[in-house]
């Protein structure tokens, strides 16, 4: 373990983010209504340019007047190479109340970007006497966002999560593909055989290398890392898969693009009885171990060390931290 040890993240539950048009306020009583953890209204993709003003209008109404329970609440805001995006700050800050908790900002690419709005964020606190500091969200999804994602981690203290972009990433990086996550079908390796036999074909992730990257400039920097936006409404199966492998890789949570894709989220980024059962026998293991002043011990006829135990501690958290939401 180095001596500059690794942060803890912000202590709440993000297993699924569930996003909506501020162009649309009929959702809004139903997205504080939900199973979601976050809550993230849109101002940039999902709202088109005429209407960006009235969305914005929408949303800081909804703030200020809908009961959004025990959610973590977020305004995507527009990018920063649009004219749009100071004035979601301002508007935002200066109008909505102190229940709002989070500043999505998109297609971050460097830290200098982060800069810029934590500036300005700053300045519109002060200025108004706000009682409750702003957070930050970001997104990676771009190929200098890839490239930059540890300073970008390392940026600002207000950042508390990062996500990953599939659909803007695909396009920044000029690759062939048209679908929002997944696998793709042109992406995969054949296994060895004689040319023009039938030979087994591998499925394999194009998203692996930069949301790899993406999990450990979180990690070291004590930033939550969620997997982004899976477009297929209507693959649940295909949702599930790509959810379980960014679980595995180390990501807390994943966007829900509409509200079947919720109970999914959270299904998967929350431990299950079975597994929390045996980080807890782990755990348990362990401690009787150490009174005996062995450093591992054997349980259920494997091997199990400090290693194990810190991994267990990982999944006894995360099921805290979910239930503890709940009280």
């Amino acid at each position: 373990m180095s001596f500059k040890i690794q942060p803890q993240t912000p202590a709440r539950p993000n297993r699924c983010q569930l996003f909506g048009p501020g162009s649309r306020p009929e959702l809004f009583e139903k997205m504080a209504a939900s199973a979601a953890d976050v809550v993230n209204l849109d101002l940039e993709d999902s709202v088109s340019p005429a209407d960006k003003p009235k969305a914005r209008e929408n949303i800081i109404q909804a703030i200020n007047d809908i009961d959004w329970g025990g959610k973590s609440l977020s305004v995507r805001i527009n990018g920063l190479d649009t004219e749009f995006w100071y004035r979601d700050v301002v508007d935002v800050l200066e109008k909505a109340g102190d229940r709002l908790d989070l500043i999505m900002i998109p297609k971050v690419g460097n830290a200098g970007d982060m800069y810029a709005v934590d500036a300005l964020v700053t300045a519109v606190e002060r200025a108004k006497g706000r009682s409750k500091q702003i957070g930050f969200e970001i997104i990676i999804e771009t190929a200098a966002g890839a490239q930059n994602v540890d300073e970008i981690a390392a940026a600002t203290p207000r950042l508390q999560s990062m996500s990953f972009g599939v659909a803007d990433y695909a396009a920044s990086m000029g690759m062939r593909v048209t679908g929002i996550g997944g696998t793709q079908d042109d992406y995969f390796m054949l296994a060895n055989g004689a040319p023009g036999s039938e030979r087994a074909v591998s499925m394999v992730d194009p998203w692996h290398y930069p949301i790899t990257r993406m999990v450990a400039a979180c990690r070291q920097h004590g930033v939550l890392p969620v997997d982004g936006p899976f477009g297929d409404f209507s693959d649940s199966d295909g949702y599930r898969a790509q959810a379980l492998r960014s679980a595995t890789m180390g990501c807390v949570g994943k966007w829900a693009l509409h509200p079947k894709q919720v109970a999914l989220a959270n299904e998967v980024f929350t431990p299950s009885d079975a597994v929390v059962t045996e980080a807890q026998r782990i755990l348990e293991a362990m401690a009787e171990a150490e009174k005996s002043g062995q450093g591992a011990a054997v349980l259920d006829g494997k091997l199990i060390d400090i290693a194990s135990a810190r991994q267990a501690n990982v999944i006894v958290q995360q099921i805290e931290l979910i239930e503890n939401s709940k009280a």
